[in-house]
This record gives C-alpha cells, structure tokens and sequence, in this order.
C-alpha cells in the first residue's frame, strides 16, 4: 500500500502503479498520482495522504478544501457538476448501481506474524501474497472465501517499518462466529489480546467479545450462526452522524439497516450497507456525543468498493459533498477503471469497476 521511508519524504502507494507528488503539494491537494510501472495483477491499496502522516486532521482539510472550492450546486451550476446528468438521474443511478465491498486495507509491522494469528486463531484463509521488493512492501489478502465473492483483508508491509499510529478515528473490525467464548479462549491460547471478555452487548443480548491484533487493531467477535460473510463489519467515528448518513445514502447508494442511539454511554451507532447484516459486510458509523474531530493515524487506509460506473460514481460523490481525490478512468498498464473519494470526515473509498476487477483477479 505505502512505502514510508525512516524519515517522512516521499509515499509510495500500494498499487505501485502511482507515484504521489512531492510532501508539500500533496499535503494542499491530496489528489496527485503519476504512473510508475504494471503490476502483474492489481490490488487496491492506496496511500494515506501526506498530511496524517505529520499528525494533520484530515477532516479539517477536507471541511477548508471543501468549503473553498468543490461544493457543487445542486442545479449543475458548480463547476464539477455533471452538466449532462441531472441529480434525480445521478440519485436513481445510485440506488440501482451493483455495489458490494471489496476490500478493507491496513498496514501492519509484521506480515507473517500477522498472517499467524488471522489463519490460526479467527480462521481466515491467505488467499494470495505478492511481494514487491522494487519498491519494498508485501501485500497479502486474508478471508473467509474467494476474493470475486467475499469481503477480504489486505494487508501491507512496508519494509522496514514495523509499527503504526492506528489514531482515535478507526474503531474495529467485526468478526461474526458461532462461538465466542470459544474463539477467545483459542486466542488466549496463541497469546492474544483479549480486551472484553464475552457477554451480552450493553443494551441487548448478542453476545460479544473484543480482541487486538498483534498490531493493536481491535476486532469484535460477534456470535452469530453461519453466514457467508464472517468479515462483518468495518467501525468508523464520524463527527456529524446525520450528515455522514446522508452522504453514503445518496453518495454511495447505502442504505440505512439499523440506528441505535445510547444515551447512558454518550454515542449513536448507525448500520449502512448494501444487503441485511447476517449475509453482508457493513460499515458501521459512530458519532460520540459532541467529538467533532478523530485523528486518522496512517495504519488503516480504506474501504474498496465495486461499481458498473466509476464516472458516474464520481459525479454523485461531488454532486452530495464528498471530495474525489483521483478522477475516474484507468489505471495506466492495467486499464482498471477507479476512482477515489473522500467523505465528510476524511475518510477514504476507492471505486472499482466491476468486470475490471474480476478481469484483474482472473
């Protein structure tokens, strides 16, 4: 995904396809990727702006940038508006789109440890592993099933980097199991982390447990019965709830599967997706009663996602307040059509064009 060098200078993205621009333009643009070389295949990976990795608030960037320069009228006049596609069009588009996650990227300190404790102790299988000694990373992808169907991890070393600043903005990853006294007491037996024992959800009666990676990335193991989707969920703070449902709404085309506020614990849950919980991933929002602001830290990266239309994609993502950081079209070699956005929080998505996709992993 990124290559980071001891001393902060240049980023390499993990498609190893894009080179990012100097620091300094980068941390004012967040946009500017050059192609470098074809990879034999492509993965998703993409780098952190430049700015997280000195400690800079995403968001705020993203709220100046956005404020100044791309919000885009809803009549068409704003000057990334499609002039050809009305909203109405864009809207329905959206609903109708074959969206599904992909996959979820993240750095980690060390690959074959990590690999370890994902097969051993939470069952995932390696799909497939790639190292790029050119340009010093590895990337290996993780899950419950074949990479053209399931929702999988990928993983990234960078060599010689083993440690992340993982932030206050990321919050887990879900894991849905049978048993989850049984998962914990097989991860207490490798050496795990276990930071929550099992027990009923506060407020309800799903039993769960918390447990850390030996990067620190935290995991709920949720008990559920079979599913084809055991990688369940991806948790993210937002600042403005409302807000941030109204874009993946309209933006992404997610719907809304649940919303639970709790008051006596100061925070509001709200479930979004593209099908019902017990048979697709979800990304999960939360808003902590009056925190505005999470630092992104530079160890998770982003969320993949499919799509039939990367242009159009890029239109409702301007069109409903979200920030393109690369413009739909395909990658230079490997002609992947993608496109990569911003949400209101500075969070990142990339877009992936479907029938490219499973070309790439064919």
């Amino acid at each position: 995904m990124v290559r980071i060098l001891p001393m902060a200078s240049s980023l390499r993205p993990s498609i190893s396809s894009f080179r990012f621009a100097a620091a300094s333009r980068l941390a004012h643009s967040l946009t500017s990727y050059t192609p470098t070389r074809r990879l034999p295949s492509f993965h998703l990976g993409f780098a952190v702006a430049q700015a997280q990795f000195f400690g800079l608030n995403t968001s705020k960037l993203w709220q100046k940038e956005h404020n100044n320069t791309i919000r885009v009228a809803i009549n068409g006049s704003g000057a990334q508006a499609s002039t050809t596609t009305s909203p109405e069009n864009i809207l329905e588009w959206v609903k109708k789109d074959k969206r599904r996650f992909l996959h979820v990227v993240y750095r980690v300190g060390d690959l074959e440890r990590t690999i370890k404790f994902y097969t051993e102790c939470l069952g995932m299988k390696l799909l497939r592993k790639r190292d790029i000694p050119e340009e010093r990373y590895t990337n290996a992808f993780l899950g419950y099933g074949p990479e053209d169907a399931h929702f999988v991890i990928e993983l990234t070393y960078n060599y010689g980097v083993d440690k992340y600043d993982i932030g206050t903005g990321f919050g887990h990853f879900g894991i849905a199991v049978e048993d989850v006294s049984r998962t914990v007491e097989l991860i207490k037996a490798k050496g795990g982390k276990v930071t929550r024992e099992p027990g009923p959800v506060k407020g309800g009666s799903t039993v769960i447990a918390f447990i850390e990676d030996p990067d620190g990335y935290k995991f709920e193991l949720l008990e559920r019965g079979p599913t084809p989707e055991p990688l369940c969920q991806v948790m993210l703070r937002v600042g403005d709830l409302d807000r941030s449902i109204n874009f993946y709404e309209k933006a992404f085309g997610m719907e809304v599967l649940r919303k639970r506020d709790n008051p006596d614990y100061k925070y509001t849950i709200a479930m979004m997706g593209y099908g019902p919980e017990d048979k697709n991933p979800v990304l999960e929002l939360t808003y902590n009663y009056g925190v505005t602001d999470y630092e992104k830290g530079n160890g998770y990266a982003q969320i993949a996602i499919g799509t039939d239309d990367v242009y159009k994609t890029a239109e409702a993502v301007k069109l409903y307040g979200g920030k393109v950081t690369r413009e739909p079209g395909p990658l230079p070699g490997i002609n992947t059509k993608i496109t990569a956005c911003l949400d209101p929080d500075g969070w990142k998505t990339v877009f992936v064009d479907n029938i490219d996709f499973l070309k790439e992993l064919e």
